[in-house]
């Protein structure tokens, strides 16, 4: 039966400021009016400064994200019941709100039991479940792109396959290569979320990456979590050992200078995502192609794509005979980058076998290749 719609508001007004608020979605329309936003949620976060109410709106282009208390909170809340939104679902630790405005003006409500571990509908669509909530403080700061959130979900989903549920702490992680750092930041996040103690080093050459990336830091208020150095891969000075190396797009040999730091370190979790396999592309151009594999060298583009499968066989089988298990695992849909490979490696101290390292020697030897990992390590 439907419900005078004010009272009814004032109702969702006490649920989205009460502490028992897990999180609420106002979308839709109602008839006649158009919301100046196409979506709104709203939850609670907690912050180095303590608990905030989270309240992330959507213009149909990017995201935006505020985080408020108090008076302001109270205001925002406000601000948002007097949008003419058409539909509110309101989650709490122990009831679920459903509220759709009718043609008249009305208000139809459902209220049911919390519903644990569900995701909230955006009017007749589930969403889709993100490792890293869209409405993030990182996305406000690095830009919310679609083809981002994408990146930055497929990331974190490598990561949570690779790293088991329980954590040595504090979590030390290094990301090689780090560039401006969003998946490093999304790691810092994502980590920090499950409940992790983490300290994380970024390595860049470039000072003013360090600059940059350090200042993204201090504004989402992890500093002292994440912090950031100027150097190459090789020769980078770290105040960590760590248990977790990244070296994602690290370009050409790179991502070998990084996987050979990793098993330097001993690391017990490596991510890289390779990205400009030259130097064994280079070699086989150079050298006598062995029988009956002529056609696959022949043509310049089929010997470019077989020296990216070829380089990436040999980094994985180096990684296995230096005591790693390796899966190599797609990042990210090809459709998105060509550059979509993951190395996934997780150190178990195994002894290679005779026959590993006959099938590493005799893959080398047959098409005439040095890879770089192997002069490194």
């Amino acid at each position: 039966m439907p419900e005078p719609l004010e009272s009814v508001l004032a109702e969702v007004r006490e649920l989205l400021l009460a502490p028992g608020l897990t999180r609420a979605v106002a979308a839709g329309r109602r008839r006649g009016h158009t919301p100046s936003v196409t979506r709104a949620q709203v939850r609670p976060v907690t912050l180095k400064q303590g608990r905030k109410l989270q309240i992330v709106t959507d213009d149909g282009a990017r995201p935006f994200t505020r985080n408020v208390e108090g008076t302001e909170a109270a205001e925002a809340v406000d601000a948002l019941l007097a949008e003419p939104f058409g539909n509110w679902h309101v989650e709490t630790d122990s009831a679920t709100v459903q509220v759709r405005v009718t043609k008249k003006g009305d208000a139809q409500v459902h209220r049911g039991a919390a519903v644990a571990g569900q995701p909230v509908p955006e009017t007749h669509d589930r969403a889709k479940q993100w490792l890293l909530d869209p409405g993030d403080p990182l996305f406000t700061v690095i830009g919310g792109t679609a083809a981002k959130r994408r990146q930055i979900d497929a990331f974190l989903r490598a990561l949570a396959a690779t790293l088991p549920d329980d954590l040595p702490t504090p979590l030390r992680v290094v990301d090689l290569g780090c560039g401006n750092a969003y998946l490093t930041f999304a790691a810092y996040r994502y980590l920090a979320g499950r409940g992790v103690q983490v300290q994380v080093v970024g390595v860049d050459v470039r000072e003013d990456q360090r600059v940059r990336n350090s200042a993204v830091a201090a504004e989402l208020g992890c500093a002292a979590e994440v912090t950031f150095v100027a150097g190459t891969i090789e020769e980078a000075e770290l105040p960590i050992e760590p248990d977790l190396v990244l070296a994602l797009h690290a370009c050409d040999t790179a991502t070998d200078q990084a996987l050979a730091r990793a098993v330097g370190w001993r690391a017990r979790w490596v991510l890289a995502a390779p990205c400009c396999h030259h130097d064994i592309a280079a070699q086989l151009k150079g050298s006598s192609t062995p029988s009956p594999y002529g056609e696959v060298t022949r043509h310049a583009i089929l010997r470019e794509r077989f020296a990216d499968v070829l380089t990436d066989s040999l980094r994985a089988a180096l990684l296995r005979l230096h005591g790693y298990r390796v899966d190599v695992v797609e990042f990210i849909d090809s459709a998105h980058t060509p550059r979509n490979l993951m190395l996934r490696a997780r150190r178990t101290e195994a002894t290679p076998t005779a026959e590993q390292e006959a099938e590493y020697a005799s893959l080398t030897g047959q098409w005439g290749v040095e890879p770089a990992l192997a002069k490194l390590l």
